[in-house]
């Protein structure tokens, strides 16, 4: 059946609030109910359009197979990382900063953004509190740490996770190291040459001193999540249709097709059972982000089954055909609405066009790469790319760093220091 451009709408409207509603109606938005209720109303006409085009098995492929294992997923990193916690205070020199980032940015891959980012916040907070100008370190963790490092595996970021729910394998991403190493290594040079400005031309000297004297060691707790974050690392990798080919029957029992998320939710399980509750509310841990985006992504998943079945039979009509197109397609909408369904959107597109070269998950495979990078690299250009941006902010203003507003963000450091390096990156890989 062809699809009308009229039964995109309800994934449309979803996406401009979830773009707009935090500028707009910020209090009302920042309540789950509310999220959830947007949601269920815009679901609901996609609903009825599928169940009277007999298309619900459409519909129930993407909750069962692509929403439960991705909202799952992001449970067991949320709640995991959530029970290590890292506390101290070392002197914050430019060099201790920019390995700290190294750090965040390797991390990323393996704990997921929103769990890297969580986890390494409040510390490099802690350790530049006696220092004034903290902003650009804010901004450069939203960056590093929040989106770029987790390119690697589908670990890293949802819009990779859910490509390799399409059929890249989980060591696939690995093929993006170059790009990965590229911007990092930039990156972190950029940061490293500002903060070294900003320390020794700017900061006055009593913030200095104040950082050598106070100084506390590092110290990890939780260390038993480490042994569940293996966990999830190894479910991933291993349990999937690759290594396991019953998941893939049709008729196949139910512990069998969902073995990865039962695993996984055992791992979540385990967590909460043996790290201590003092650990946990040192890193006030609490279910509401977690929340948050399963009330939001069962809209997103819902409303965009019909998009993806348009986008697919239209995809050669629409222009988007080499894989520079598609990396900046994928960017810029990344930049401003979420980058896990927009890479999706744009894996339909490229799965409607002649394959060229080698094939990963059903298209060619420089165009995957293309879509891959852009959907991490882009999400960092806003505040609403990607879902740790914001709770970056938030907690950098709960610490009193200012923060630039919205637009001023992407004037002052999106436009004239991301977008040259992403530029410089699909010029040479791409």
């Amino acid at each position: 059946m062809e699809i009308p451009f009229s039964a995109l709408i309800p994934f449309i409207i979803q996406l401009l609030f979830i773009a707009i509603a935090p500028l707009i109606v910020e209090h009302w938005w920042e309540k789950n109910r509310n999220k959830l209720l947007v949601s269920l109303v815009l679901s609901t006409p996609v609903v009825l359009f599928m169940m009277s085009n007999n298309m619900l098995g459409n519909l129930e492929h993407q909750i069962l197979a692509d929403y439960l294992p991705f909202v799952i997923l992001l449970a067991s990193l949320f709640v995991i990382t959530g029970g290590i916690h890292l506390s101290g205070d070392i002197q914050a020199t430019p060099r201790t900063n920019t390995i700290f980032l190294a750090i965040g940015y390797v991390l990323a891959s393996f704990m997921g953004t929103t769990g890297a980012a969580m986890l390494l916040i409040r510390p490099i907070l802690r350790t530049n509190q006696q220092r004034h100008f903290r902003t650009h370190t804010v901004m450069f963790f939203i960056v590093l740490v929040a989106n770029c490092g987790g390119l690697l595996t589908p670990l890293g970021d949802p819009p990779l996770f859910l490509l390799y729910l399409r059929g890249a394998s989980f060591t696939w991403f690995m093929h993006l190291l170059p790009e990965w190493l590229f911007v990092g290594s930039l990156l972190l040079a950029i940061y490293y040459l500002l903060d070294r400005f900003y320390y020794f031309k700017k900061e006055e000297w009593t913030n200095i001193s104040a950082d050598i004297k106070e100084k506390r060691p590092l110290r990890v707790s939780g260390n038993i999540n480490f042994v569940f974050l293996l966990g999830v690392v190894a479910s991933v990798a291993f349990i999937n249709q690759q290594y396991i080919p019953q998941m893939s029957e049709h008729d196949a029992p139910f512990y069998i097709k969902f073995l990865r998320e039962l695993v996984l939710m055992v791992l979540i399980a385990l967590s909460l059972v043996f790290t201590k509750r003092e650990v946990r509310g040192q890193n006030n841990f609490t279910w509401s982000p977690i929340l948050e985006v399963a009330a939001l992504f069962l809209g997103i998943f819902a409303t965009m089954t019909p998009a993806l079945l348009f986008l697919n039979q239209h995809s050669s009509s629409l222009g988007v055909v080499s894989p520079a197109q598609f990396y900046y397609f994928t960017g810029t909408l990344s930049s401003f609405l979420d980058n896990a369904p927009t890479a999706v959107a744009f894996h339909s597109v490229a799965e409607g066009l002649p394959l060229v070269g080698n094939q990963v998950t059903g298209i060619s495979e420089i165009i995957l790469k293309a879509i891959s990078t852009a959907a991490v690299f882009f999400g960092a250009m806003t505040y609403i790319g990607n879902g740790p941006n914001f709770m970056v902010k938030s907690i950098a203003e709960e610490n009193n760093v200012p923060m630039p507003s919205f637009f001023t963000y992407i004037l002052k450091f999106s436009l004239p220091v991301l977008l040259p390096v992403y530029i410089l990156c699909q010029l040479l890989f791409l």
